[in-house]
């Protein structure tokens, strides 16, 4: 026999307020009471959620859901420059479109408004705050970006429909009530997209970068130069884009296979510099610093191709369609330090962003043994060593770049040859694991952690059979979210050159968008968690939960994503 709520709590409570009849009355008027507020909350009301990726610093909740309609207006509090709401664009491109909702400017505060209010007082340029009420959204910000991620969070607390391209009807527009006070952990939390291996359109390149600034990541590394392609147009040297640019066979298959196949269809392609010029316009729009890299001295196949009279042996060369590295590389000699300043001068006019990745990683040193001009370099350097002349290398053209008001950013290997020690303003990005960036930052040198061993996203992400092909590895969810950025063996004075962190997709195993997503997500928001929040505040079982909900959003945007995660949850 089935008892009612009310009758299994009168059975059990009962009993301690005595056995008289009005008492038993009055207690099942109370629990009525209670059994209808129950009710209420459950069916006609829903617990707020806050689905949130990367997760605010400070989140409060609060009762309650403020609701968009005809009527929400924007308002622009005294002091504040209108222009500010230029930041909303996206959500109110998305509002307009999904929603039918036209967000426009109104000159009198009213209710169901979102307020911009100026707070000089927040402790970085990408803080901001966020109180939602049933009434109104009040953002404050110290700059122009803090709106724009206070945007981005708004965005993810309304529906999933949100995403969609046409009009949504049956929605409600609405986002629960709190108060969140957030700014980041690091200032440099960046991404890689590799597209010398296989090109990315412009387009998809766009795409790319929307869904970083979705995350509040804010730093688009753009791989444009290796050994299987030159991506960027460079104007004194054509034959870079028209012979290095595209090749001529390409490996099917993994890397390891004893038997190899080939593709020998022609692939490539290349940017103008007026698309690098669009697609920075584009991500800037979105705070998202673009930074080009330009391998040197080594990967260098591609440009040899086309300029043979730059390596030590004169060639010829053809563009590789085999991944991997490979002996050929840029000689020192003086015409080709003239070259690869020409190109790097072309380079620093295109991109506004301070820094520039000249790569510096995987140079072998075959060549320069056995190359005149490079024996005689290194005697007249005084350099006692091919390793040396490495650092020649990198050295001079920071120094070239320094004058054109850069800052050169260069894998780990730049260590090798002592140029820090040698006092070179370089950045390492680190990602032979974390010891050259620990060893950077005990020298006081500014460090970006990119570990192969926690943020390389072509790596494996399940066991499973069936998985698309990858170079190797194994990097689950789970071994993402829970890299610190900062080695706990730095002291505080070396820690606080930790710039930052990034994630790096290397696409050889990578020949089209929906593998590129598919290696992507959701590991790029485990990424953007923790170079957000800290260490102290990242639960991978709740990030989880707010992943599963905000995956809709996704969804919505057509995105491919893995969900090994789940079953790796279950074991």
């Amino acid at each position: 026999m089935k008892h009612s709520f009310k009758e299994k709590m009168l059975n059990l409570l009962s009993p301690s307020l005595g056995r008289g009849r009005r008492a038993a009355k009055l207690f099942s008027k109370f629990l009525l009471l209670v059994c209808i507020a129950f009710y209420a909350g459950t069916v006609f009301g829903q617990r707020n959620e806050y689905n949130l990726i990367p997760l605010p610093q400070s989140l409060k909740p609060a009762a309650g859901q403020f609701s968009f309609n005809a009527n929400t207006s924007l308002f622009v509090d005294k002091n504040v420059d209108v222009r500010v709401t230029n930041t909303f664009f996206i959500l109110k491109e998305q509002l307009k479109t999904a929603a039918g909702i036209k967000l426009a400017i109104n000159n009198l505060q009213s209710s169901n408004a979102i307020v911009f209010k100026m707070n000089k007082h927040l402790p970085k340029k990408e803080s901001y705050k966020l109180t939602i009420d049933k009434n109104s959204i009040t953002v404050e910000a110290r700059e122009s970006v803090g709106f724009f991620y206070a945007s981005q969070t708004l965005r993810q607390l309304l529906p999933a429909e949100i995403e969609s391209n046409s009009l949504q009807t049956n929605i409600q527009w609405s986002v629960p009530c709190c108060k969140i006070d957030d700014t980041p952990r690091y200032a440099y939390r960046g991404l890689l997209l590799d597209v010398a291996r296989h090109f990315s359109s412009k387009e998809e390149v766009m795409r790319y970068i929307d869904q970083m600034a979705f995350l509040k990541l804010n730093t688009f590394h753009w791989h444009l130069t290796d050994d299987q392609g030159w991506r960027i147009e460079i104007k004194k040297y054509p034959k870079l884009t028209q012979t290095g640019g595209f090749r001529n066979r390409t490996l099917i298959g993994n890397y390891t296979t004893t038997n190899r196949r080939w593709n020998d269809s022609i692939v490539g392609g290349f940017y103008t510099q007026d698309e690098i010029k669009e697609v920075i316009a584009y991500a800037q729009r979105r705070f998202i610093n673009v930074m080009p890299e330009i391998e040197l001295p080594g990967h260098a196949v591609a440009a040899l191709a086309a300029y043979p009279q730059y390596s030590c042996s004169g060639g010829p060369f053809e563009v590789e369609g085999l991944w991997g590295v490979f002996n050929d590389v840029y000689c020192t000699r003086e015409e080709t330090m003239q070259f690869l300043e020409n190109v790097l001068a072309e380079v620093a006019g295109l991109f506004p962003y301070s820094y520039i990745h000249i790569g510096g990683d995987e140079c072998p040193k075959l060549r320069w043994s056995r190359c005149n001009a490079c024996q005689e370099r290194m005697h007249t350097e005084g350099l006692k060593d091919e390793h040396e002349l490495q650092a020649y290398v990198v050295a001079r053209i920071a120094k070239y770049l320094q004058g054109k008001g850069k800052r050169i950013i260069g894998w780990d290997e730049i260590l090798e040859g002592g140029l820090l020690k040698k006092g070179n303003d370089a950045i390492i990005m680190s990602w032979r694991g974390e010891k050259g960036g620990i060893a950077a930052a005990r020298l006081n040198h500014d460090v970006i952690m990119t570990p192969n061993s926690h943020l390389y996203l072509d790596h494996f992400q399940s066991k499973e059979p069936g998985e698309p092909i990858a170079i190797g590895g194994f990097l689950p969810l789970q071994t993402v979210y829970g890299y610190n950025p900062t080695p706990d063996s730095l002291k505080q004075a070396e820690a606080k050159h930790i710039l930052g962190v990034q994630g790096n997709v290397w696409t050889e195993y990578m020949n089209n968008p929906k593998h590129r997503e598919y290696m992507i997500f959701p590991r790029v928001l485990a990424l953007s968690e923790i170079a957000w929040l800290p260490q102290s505040r990242k639960n991978y079982a709740d990030f989880t939960q707010r992943l599963t909900s905000l995956l809709k959003h996704y969804d919505v945007m057509d995105i491919r994503y893995s969900k090994a995660y789940i079953k790796q949850q279950s074991k």
